[in-house]
């Protein structure tokens, strides 16, 4: 018998046990393990049976079990004390007021398509989404004032089954948000708040905003499935990442110009302070930037108007955007003609649309004039970009250059802060208890204990967690070939799957192709025979879902699943389904070593492995993501890459040899080696060592506190203080900023470094010379305050491009009879061998943050 209509009844709490509802619903016991230890205790059978989910597990309490945890003292006791703990949480001093001024931001919107918070809220795909939880998590555990801004997706992203075949099968339950912790939030008259946009056709989509409390951090999340929507409107928000065309773009919108109108909602009904700086987490929210400039451009009770390169300049001041992808393919696109359509259709009345298009237009080379690219729209729309490791940073620059023509590639001004992992969410607490002191004032200090710490109490903590990690894995591949239509008497093996005393390598992560799932395939029989070596034995624990969509990816789980069902090597290697963050709690600390073998540089960071390092894993890994900055030797191990001549096919070839030759000749006897070993003490001291040495130095580079300080100080601090100065007096610096650059622009074509003379230089140069220049500079309508003229100087190729560059203003300022500027000034020659410059002129106003900004150069 099928329901016609569903709902939740929330349990009520007798006054002495009230703030297990409290502590339930503030995500907080996501990551604070006394409290989550609280809800396991209240009836572990039942804590198991809604998979570890407090609201679920208040919900399933009959009325004897409620009265009998309200007349235990202790209990009842216990529950208070935590209440407390919490409430000290949300109201004390944390880094963010002890160490900044009071000028730093009250507020900071962070918007994201995902967020993987808890499993319990599965609103989350991958390492975007992990990422995302992670970085507020540690706002909260900061004190960091961040509001985030969301979907809530009706089915978050599917759950993954195999079939007897070993194809991806998806499932998209359905999620009730009266089960979920979240609250509705509500007018004053308790209707639920609502955002509005309006759409072609006279159609109209509204979203309610459910908050989610994530510890001291607001979450908010817009939902489409409403009764007043027409059925496309409320599935807007059916899935993450589901459909495309019109359907996305409706998300996008939704997600960047409903989540600042959600903002607005909030900070009304709530009084929390507006934001100051805009954070996008990736294109798919860019849409913020066109609903703030159409704030600001529309008539407003106080204030003049302002004009399309008024509130661009104002709106840009306080925005940051950061990019994940590595790859132009991964950049959410669009059909220009469907972006033209949507705003023609009043969605904001006083932005005129072709100034929308021109922002995401791909008007450089190599890109297409039909397209509208939401990455490229959101670095528009931003003074401050970064990509999230070094050499992703470096990646992005160079994806991105076509946006700064005129400059070399490391002048493009997207900067790096390399992403962390939220460690009290990841670390195994007998991995903290052991190897973490947390007495001690800094991060470098509290993982440096583990040093001290005995090697045979690490080892036999480490054999725990393995241990830990295959009992969950034999109950995760039991109800998995249950689910492929396996009887209860075919699968008496799966009680014997993978050995606590075997060393054992973990993979998990998305599935599209460049991160190659199947490169340990690539010679089957090499790598049977490291699984079953019998002196030294390998085992191999794999997970990972692939877009529904992406057909080469399922075929690559297909082929792996394939392979495990071996009965040969079955009890070797294993794949399971439906990798999430409950799998992955138990997956990081029982593995040895984390392998991660992606098409180097197209890995953005690759968290993974650093959940891996903080539990006291190795990493095996192509020199990619944050593994390329932060491998120094003796915390793992790096397998080499091809040369980029060579084919996929070769390439393949030589990596997947690598990896095998590093796990056969390297990994596996350092892991066994000392074991064997007469008289020893059955103790892996080598390998322990590197253990230590990877608890030590990554712990705190790894961890999102660093990366949330890097945002900060870096980043937040400086988009604030560009935001108020912009803002202040009625926008009257943004005014001004804007009537130059408009200035500046129309110009520009006239600037030209017309000649340029240089002191005689000594017929044998030598370093120490010093070397005087000077420029005769046609600036046309533009004035020398206007601009920077400079000279680029360093040792230059057989190309003479200059390299090792440095650069030096000429501050000599003189005009000249035919109207022209002349600029001198003096560098020391500071190398030896091939030495060059050049002469080059650049906008300059107090307004630009970086050189390159504008985009706009012109050279010698």
């Amino acid at each position: 018998m099928k329901a016609i209509r569903r709902f939740t009844v929330r349990t009520v709490l007798p006054e002495s046990i009230r703030p297990l509802s409290r502590l339930a619903n503030n995500l907080r016991w996501s990551w604070h393990k006394p409290t989550e230890q609280l809800f396991a205790d209240l009836n572990p059978q039942a804590w198991d049976s809604v998979n570890h989910d407090p609201v679920k597990l208040l919900g399933s309490l009959t009325r004897e079990e409620i009265q009998q945890i309200a007349h235990d003292p202790e209990t009842v006791e216990h529950i208070r004390a935590l209440d407390a703990d919490l409430e000290t949480y949300l109201t004390e001093s944390l880094w963010y007021q002890q160490e900044l001024s009071a000028d730093a931001p009250k507020s900071i919107a962070y918007f994201s398509a995902e967020y993987g918070i808890t499993s319990v809220l599965p609103q989350y795909s991958g390492g975007l989404g992990i990422l995302a939880g992670d970085h507020l998590k540690t706002a909260s555990d900061m004190g960091i004032p961040i509001v985030g801004v969301g979907l809530l997706y009706q089915h978050g992203y599917f759950k993954q089954s195999l079939s007897r075949d070993a194809w991806q099968l998806e499932n998209y339950p359905v999620l009730d948000p009266d089960g979920l912790p979240l609250s509705l939030l509500r007018e004053e008259d308790g209707t639920p708040a609502r955002v509005e946009l309006p759409l072609p056709d006279g159609r109209r989509l509204l979203a309610q905003i459910w908050r989610a409390d994530v510890g001291r951090v607001p979450l908010l999340l817009l939902d489409s499935n409403i009764a007043d929507n027409d059925e496309h409107a409320r599935n807007v928000t059916d899935r993450l990442y589901g459909g495309g065309g019109d359907h996305r773009l409706q998300q996008e919108l939704l997600l960047g110009m409903g989540g600042v109108r959600a903002l607005r909602t909030f900070s009304r009904l709530t009084g929390a302070p507006e934001p100051e700086v805009f954070h996008c987490n990736e294109g798919h929210a860019g849409f913020l930037g066109i609903e703030r400039i159409s704030e600001l451009m529309a008539p407003g009770e106080t204030g003049v108007p302002m004009s399309w390169e008024e509130a661009l300049t104002a709106v840009r001041s306080a925005t940051v955007f950061t990019t994940h992808t590595p790859v132009p393919a991964g950049i959410d696109r669009f059909e220009k003609d469907q972006i033209h359509r949507f705003f023609s259709a009043g969605l904001v009345p006083a932005v005129p649309t072709a100034n929308v298009l021109a922002l995401g237009d791909e008007n450089y080379e190599g890109g297409d004039p039909s397209k509208f690219n939401m990455a490229v729209m959101g670095l528009r729309l931003a003074q401050r970009a970064n990509g999230v490791a070094q050499l992703h940073g470096k990646v992005s620059r160079e994806m991105f250059a076509g946006l700064w023509p005129g400059f070399d590639h490391d002048e493009v001004p997207i900067s790096s802060v390399t992403n962390g992992v939220h460690v009290p969410s990841w670390i195994d607490p007998r991995i903290e208890e052991l190897a973490v002191d947390r007495s001690q004032p800094d991060l470098a200090s509290r993982w440096r204990a583990v040093l001290k710490v005995d090697d045979a109490k690490l080892w036999a903590v480490r054999r725990e967690l393995r241990e830990a990690l295959v009992e969950d894995v034999r109950t995760r591949l039991r109800a998995s070939w249950k689910k492929r239509g396996a009887a209860d008497a075919e699968l008496g093996w799966t009680e014997s799957v993978l050995d606590p005393d075997v060393l054992t390598i973990g993979f998990a992560r998305r599935v599209p192709t460049y991160k190659r799932l199947t490169l340990m395939l690539r010679d089957p029989e090499r790598l049977k025979r490291l699984l079953l070596d019998p002196q030294h034995p390998v085992q191999l624990v794999v997970a990972g879902k692939s877009h529904p969509a992406d057909e080469m990816g399922k075929q690559m789980i297909r082929d792996l699943v394939k392979f495990t069902d071996d009965p040969e090597v079955r009890h070797r290697i294993v794949f399971l389904p439906n990798y999430d963050i409950a799998m992955a709690r138990t997956l990081f600390p029982g593995c040895d070593v984390w392998l991660n073998n992606p098409l180097r540089p197209l890995e953005a960071c690759g968290t993974s492995g650093m959940k891996a390092a903080i539990n006291g894993g190795l990493n095996l890994s192509v020199l990619d993501g944050w593994w390329d900055e932060m491998y120094d030797g003796q915390n793992g191990w790096a397998i080499p890459t091809a040369d980029n001549r060579a084919s996929t096919d070769e390439r393949d070839n030589i990596e997947a040899a690598a990896l095998y030759e590093l796990i056969e000749d390297h990994v596996a006897p350092r892991f066994y080696g000392e074991k064997s070993a007469d008289g020893g003490d059955n103790v892996p001291h080598q390998w322990l060592a590197m253990v230590k040495h990877t608890l030590a130095t990554l712990g705190p580079k790894v961890s999102s506190k660093r990366m949330l300080e890097n945002y900060v100080t870096q980043l937040y601090v400086p988009a604030a203080d560009s935001g108020r100065s912009v803002a202040a007096e009625d926008h009257a610096a943004a005014r001004v900023a804007s009537k130059w650059t408009e200035n500046v622009r129309r110009h520009w074509q006239e600037v030209r470094v017309d000649h340029v003379e240089a002191d005689a230089v000594a017929e044998v140069p030598q370093i120490g010379d010093n070397l005087t220049v000077t420029a005769y500079v046609n600036l046309g309508e533009l004035e020398p305050t206007d601009v920077n003229v400079e000279i680029g100087y360093g040792r230059v190729s057989e190309s003479d491009h200059i390299h090792e560059r440095s650069f030096a203003r000429l501050d000599q300022v003189r005009s000249t009879d035919d109207g022209k500027w002349a600029f001198t000034g003096s560098i020391t020659i500071d190398r030896s061998g091939p030495f060059g410059y050049t002469v080059r002129v650049l906008p300059q106003h107090e307004s630009l943050t970086n050189r390159a900004e504008l985009g706009l150069v012109a050279t010698a």
